[in-house]
């Protein structure tokens, strides 16, 4: 069945136009890949599967992000869960390499296959350091989560997939076996095209959205999740508390912002999801990056040990980048409900399911 997005049940979110694939990707240059592992059936035989996990990738640019670092900024609303290199990234206000987004216990393995794969493209002989960027969500509810089963060859995958244009969403990479309000959830992404006086900037958001409770699900303004409760659609397991999930929030903009502007905007992914219906629980790793590509090619490397030491760049005022937070806020709500969409009904391991979001059932009480 055809997977529909929340642009196709007529939900605006907000008054700003989206972009053309209303994705991340609409940000140029930004490309977004997967590599999504499904295998097996039945009961959990831990290192055997049942595997549903998978890796996305999120490149920032088409160039090597260690030779061209770009602004960013990191913001935690909750913090039971992990994005690593964002010690580098507060320090410095650089991203210095690709994101990566998967299962929490193969945050690591993804982690070393990105240092991996920038020492095979740069050829170092160990006088380089990388800190890459790796975001983690629980999704053991219907993988093997144990097993490990992320490989870097999945990583390489993902690397090499990575492309512009239509993102997929829901069950895939790093969204595969993830659970969202109760329903089957995943990836999610959308965009917002903003003027700044002449000028045009995109502003995506993408979500790996494993998070919230299914009775605070809201929708356009209605109580989705209170109107269809778990007897309507069972949930995939009562005997965990609510909430107990996480989500990870990827902004991506060409609008020329400082690394201080770029957590500001990552603080607004908060209230993006927030308006879906998340409160952070304590049990979840709400953690949000925003990156710039206007910086691109102008900040110098660290490693760069030529020049005068001193670089130029532009960046918009205060008042100018308020202008993009309405389009961060309505992108990452949207984000949400596309993810809910796209996802499809899964069975994991020992049989458990994660229904979808029914759209007929949404249909109804939007329409």
């Amino acid at each position: 069945m055809e997977r529909r997005r929340a642009e196709q049940f007529g939900l605006a979110f907000g008054d700003l136009p989206r972009g053309r694939w209303n994705a991340i990707t609409d940000v140029p240059g930004v490309t977004v890949g997967h590599a999504t592992i499904v295998t097996g059936d039945g009961g959990l035989r831990t290192g055997r599967g049942p595997v549903r996990t998978g890796v996305t990738v999120i490149r920032p640019h088409d160039g090597d992000p260690v030779d061209e670092p770009v602004f960013a900024g990191f913001h935690r609303l909750n913090g039971n869960g992990e994005l690593t290199g964002v010690q580098w990234i507060e320090e410095s206000g650089l991203l210095t390499s690709e994101i990566a987004l998967t299962n929490t216990h193969s945050a690591g393995v993804v982690r070393d296959a990105l240092v991996a794969a920038a020492v095979r493209r740069r050829r170092t002989q160990g006088d380089q350091w990388y800190l890459p960027v790796v975001g983690e969500t629980w999704d053991g509810i219907l993988n093997d989560i144990d097993g490990q089963h992320v490989t870097a060859t999945d990583v390489y995958a993902a690397l090499a997939a990575a492309s512009s244009g239509p993102v997929r969403e829901g069950g895939v990479g790093g969204g595969t076996g993830m659970i969202c309000h109760g329903f089957k959830g995943g990836i999610g992404t959308s965009s917002r095209i903003v003027e700044v006086g002449a000028s045009s900037y995109a502003v995506g958001v993408l979500l790996q959205a494993n998070h919230g409770r299914r009775e605070r699900l809201v929708i356009d303004g209605r109580p989705v999740g209170r109107l269809i409760p778990h007897a309507e659609v069972p949930i995939p397991r009562s005997d965990l508390p609510g909430g107990a999930g996480s989500v990870i929030g990827i902004v991506a903009t060409d609008a020329p912002l400082l690394p201080h502007q770029c957590r500001r905007l990552a603080q607004r992914v908060g209230l993006g999801i927030g308006r879906a219906g998340s409160t952070g629980e304590n049990s979840s790793g709400d953690l949000f990056l925003a990156f710039s590509t206007a910086g691109r090619g102008i900040v110098p490397p660290d490693h760069n040990l030529t020049g005068a030491g001193v670089f130029s760049v532009e960046a918009l005022n205060g008042r100018a980048v308020g202008a993009l937070f309405d389009a961060v806020v309505d992108a990452a709500e949207e984000a949400v409900v596309n993810a809910l969409l796209a996802a499809e009904t899964m069975r994991g391991r020992d049989g458990i399911v994660a229904y979808a979001l029914p759209h007929d059932r949404l249909a109804q009480l939007i329409g």
